[in-house]
């Protein structure tokens, strides 16, 4: 049987590269995010992987079209192997809590990195709990580690990302016992579109990022235990 994954903010930049990951594992690929049509690596993929990609459009920051997009999946199968939650925006980060701070801007980025990613698992977890994987993997970062902070700014990304990480917590506990698990993967310094232009300054690229996450996807069991893993792209644990 051939195995089912969602992939959000698939576009460009990360998703787009665990898209094409994820394809060429042989999965079916529900390819999912905002300006999909404009998207030059989708139309790509979608001639490679004729059968196997599915692209559809998604606003995780709104509730109707995350009810849309999962009727629209549920139009096509009746089960998901796994969810990866990669779709995130940055928010301002030089703010100082000394100087003005954009409290709607922050609203806007927990809106899409917390609320989002709890939005469409939510909304996919009939399916997930149907599936053989039952996986979901949330993007986080090291940003949203408690523990290592040094950072005097990036409140919104942060704060969000923490969220994020108490949430899979929270759905972890809430799936364990019907064999769910969740998985919080930092990246690394990714050469991504997150400030609005390609930060190429970054130490990796979409693609070597995504190699090294579907690594850890592969052994994803390795990881697990009561509670999520933490893991950063090259495996190592993150503190809390």
């Amino acid at each position: 049987m051939v195995k089912t994954v969602c992939v959000t903010g698939a576009a460009r930049g990360l998703g787009l590269a665990l898209t094409a990951q994820m394809l060429k594992r042989g999965y079916t690929v529900y390819a999912a995010g905002l300006d999909m049509e404009d998207s030059e690596g989708i139309r790509l993929l979608l001639q490679a992987y004729p059968k196997h990609l599915r692209v559809i459009e998604l606003d995780i920051a709104d509730d109707l079209s995350v009810a849309l997009f999962t009727e629209t999946i549920k139009l096509d199968t009746v089960r998901l192997d796994m969810l990866i939650n990669n779709a995130a925006i940055l928010g301002n980060i030089t703010d100082h809590v000394r100087g003005p701070l954009n409290f709607a801007e922050m609203a806007e980025v927990f809106n899409v990195n917390t609320l989002g990613s709890l939005r469409v698992t939510h909304a996919l977890l009939p399916l997930l709990l149907a599936g053989a994987g039952k996986l979901i993997v949330d993007i986080s970062s090291e940003a949203g580690s408690i523990e290592q902070c040094d950072r005097h700014g990036w409140f919104a990304y942060c704060m969000s990302k923490s969220a994020l990480n108490m949430q899979a917590r929270l759905v972890h506990n809430g799936i364990k016992d019907e064999g769910g698990q969740v998985m919080l993967i930092h990246p690394g310094w990714v050469q991504s579109y997150m400030s609005g232009e390609l930060n190429t300054a970054a130490d990796l690229t979409s693609e070597q990022s995504a190699q090294h996450i579907a690594a850890l996807i592969d052994r994803h069991k390795d990881f697990m235990g009561d509670q999520p893993a933490y893991v950063d792209y090259k495996g190592d644990e993150l503190p809390w």
